[in-house]
């Protein structure tokens, strides 16, 4: 049987034995310093025949006809125009933190409608809202399409990626900068990328340490308030001055990640076990069924007929038993389970079984 392939993921800074320092800005965020989600509704034109068809997408047309009124073009409502190389599109973006009017963001357009492909299409001027309503972006341009596809007379297609979602670089011009708490408030708020209570109190001592007693307090395992001044240039030189201070962050929770679709195991630096015993083995039972002919003796007078044969075959592999001492090492742990042979499901069924028997001091995780 085939050993397990551990993939043991332990942070770099931790394997050389103890935790070092990092910059309060690469594990920590500003609150309020935050991207916001835009959104619009289009037109992607000049398909090559690989738009909306008419059938199922009754509101590509719909909105041709707004568009065309927009430009005193009136068409019939009778009229039902063949828009091939016209498709329906969603637009999203992210409007980035102090963002100003005229600064250029990229975009990601999909089609909604049944087009099969957007490359060699424009985006018509749309409007690009946030979740207030407001307008912030007008976006317009070429597609970038990384995907593509190909279709024979015959009905075979190929198709690689997924032509029917692209990119407009630089495709959309904000108009209104987003909301700017940074600039009116007395303090200043930071979230931790990983709520620890021990990595929080060291963030606000070291705060403390250098700009004086009182200046930051934890309000919870993620959240350290700091006083700032008001002026916003000295706010600019104050941020600076703390996002780069280094705080030694406390170690993670010992947890053991089990990924059941692949059987990938991911055990953490701070798993231990307790002394415990592990007995290994597996029963195997198989039954198969046959039909056999038996045919009567020579002027005997019966008949040819079929009967059943049934087969059981049972293997029984032996059962093997590994002891785990105290304060055992993780490639002691990856060694005494490949040497019993262990499968994925197998050392899922262990790992457990040493959670529920408390020996066992980590967190699982399946996902």
């Amino acid at each position: 049987m085939n050993s397990i392939r551990f993939f043991l993921v332990v942070a770099l800074l931790l394997m050389s034995g103890a935790v070092q320092a990092e910059r309060l800005k690469d594990i920590s965020q500003v609150q309020g310093v935050r991207y916001n989600q835009l959104i619009g509704y289009g037109l992607v034109v000049g398909l090559s025949g690989t738009g909306d068809k008419t059938s199922g997408t009754p509101f590509t047309t719909q909105t041709f006809k707004n568009m065309m009124a927009q430009f005193g073009i009136s068409v019939p409502d009778s009229l039902n125009p063949k828009l091939e190389n016209v498709a329906a599109v969603a637009i999203h973006s992210r409007l980035p933190p102090f963002a100003k009017p005229g600064q250029l963001i990229d975009i990601t357009v999909s089609s909604i409608g049944n087009s099969k492909s957007l490359r060699g299409g424009s985006l018509l001027m749309t409007p690009l809202k946030g979740a207030d309503g407001h307008v912030y972006a007008v976006a317009q341009g070429d597609l970038v399409v990384g995907g593509f596809g190909a279709e024979g007379s015959d009905g075979s297609k190929i198709t690689v990626n997924v032509p029917s979602v692209g990119r407009i670089p630089n495709g959309a011009t904000i108009e209104r900068a987003g909301p700017n708490p940074f600039a009116n408030a007395s303090t200043l708020t930071f979230n931790l990328h990983q709520p620890d209570f021990t990595t929080s109190k060291r963030v606000t001592d070291q705060i403390n340490r250098l700009l004086g007693p009182g200046v930051a307090r934890s309000l919870d395992a993620t959240s350290i308030v700091v006083s700032s001044p008001r002026d916003p240039s000295q706010r600019v030189t104050f941020l600076s001055v703390l996002e780069n201070l280094d705080i030694k962050p406390a170690e993670p929770v010992a947890k053991i990640i089990i990924n059941s679709r692949t059987g990938t195991i991911v055990i953490g630096k701070n798993v231990q076990v307790s002394p415990a015993a592990v007995s290994h083995g597996s029963l195997t039972v198989t039954i198969s069924e046959k039909k056999e002919v038996v045919q009567p003796e020579a002027f005997a007078g019966g008949r040819t007929a079929e009967v059943d044969n049934s087969g059981i075959d049972i293997v029984q592999e032996d059962s093997r038993m590994f002891l785990f001492e105290p304060g055992i090492s993780l490639d002691e742990i990856v060694r005494a389970v490949n040497r019993v042979g262990a499968a994925p499901g197998d050392l899922m069924a262990i790992l457990e079984a040493l959670k529920q028997a408390g020996a066992l001091r980590a967190e699982i995780v399946v996902i």
